[in-house]
């Protein structure tokens, strides 16, 4: 999912900012201390944006019974500018 904030965004950077998140791999202990690689912090074109996973049930409507179980979670990932947080 991509935040209005994102979509705003020139779609340029919009689609390198879709590659750097594919790409990322900057997870050290201090930016990621339970080694989930669930979540990064991305700088581009002036701006600074997160991307998080989150783990729902296949309904979408609450977490997760077991987020390591494909079977029971929907996983959705959201890209917003880091001041819509």
């Amino acid at each position: 999912m991509l935040t209005q904030g994102v979509l705003a965004c020139d779609p340029i950077t919009v689609a390198e900012l879709l590659i750097a998140v594919e790409d990322f791999d900057g997870f050290t202990p201090d930016n990621d201390p339970y080694a989930e690689h669930d979540c990064g912090v991305i700088k581009l074109s002036g701006n600074t944006f997160f991307w998080k996973f989150d783990y729902y049930d296949l309904d979408l409507q609450m977490h997760s019974p077991d987020p390591s179980d494909p079977a029971v979670t929907a996983r959705v990932l959201t890209i917003m500018l880091a001041d819509e947080y």
